[in-house]
């Protein structure tokens, strides 16, 4: 079982607050995601600039992309982004058409969804999904829980790359031992610390600790 990746997700509204953010954590973690409220706030700007900041880093456009799959992921890739987000209700043309343009497609998980559903995603050649807690659900009192566990677990049965995020604490990732967690994205619990450096290297520590040890 290999050592998950550490992704940190910027989700500032201004540009400038992203780039101040990202020049503090962006050597700690492994891949860069300009964030879905970055996206809508400044546009593939925002990816052109993580891209000539971090030329040798994984950029990750998280436009959560429902339609123009082919348009939305053409223009994500012109602006140097890697990896693209669909969201799961997206049909399986336009997710076809958005892998066409990227490296990588990434389906984001929300809502209803079924395993069924995912099945036709990796007969689309799709191999990556990022399981969420929502930000509106962690406010409205959610945690993580078992029933999390088991779908993550199902999806990495399944075949899935399976990155996981949503109100990720440091504390959070023990829950995770002994499952194969592609990647950990982190937002605030990293970029709204006192730290930003120092949060990302204790994550990427207790990572090494969780997930080295079950090598």
């Amino acid at each position: 079982m290999a050592i998950p990746n550490l992704q940190v997700a910027l989700d500032q509204s201004s540009l400038s607050e992203a780039l101040k953010t990202v020049r503090k954590v962006g050597e700690e973690v492994d891949i860069i995601e300009a964030g879905t409220i970055l996206c809508l706030a400044e546009g593939m700007q925002a990816v052109k600039c993580l891209r000539a900041l971090y030329p040798d880093k994984i950029v990750v456009a998280d436009t959560k992309c429902a339609d123009a799959g082919g348009t939305v992921a053409g223009n994500a890739s012109d602006a140097g982004a890697d990896w693209m987000t669909v969201i799961c209700s997206a049909t399986i043309p336009t997710m076809k058409k958005a892998a066409e343009q990227v490296s990588e497609l990434q389906v984001e998980l929300y809502g209803n969804w079924t395993y069924e559903d995912a099945e036709k995603w990796l007969e689309a050649g799709i191999s990556q999904a990022v399981y969420h807690q929502s930000r509106d659900a962690l406010l409205a009192g959610e945690t993580w829980g078992e029933k999390d566990l088991t779908r993550v677990k199902k999806l990495v049965e399944m075949g899935f790359r399976v990155s996981v995020t949503g109100g990720l604490e440091k504390e959070t990732l023990q829950l995770f031992a002994g499952v194969d967690v592609f990647t950990f994205i982190a937002g605030r619990s990293i970029t709204e610390s006192a730290d930003p450096k120092a949060a990302a290297r204790e994550m990427k520590e207790e990572m090494r600790r969780i997930f080295g040890d079950a090598k």
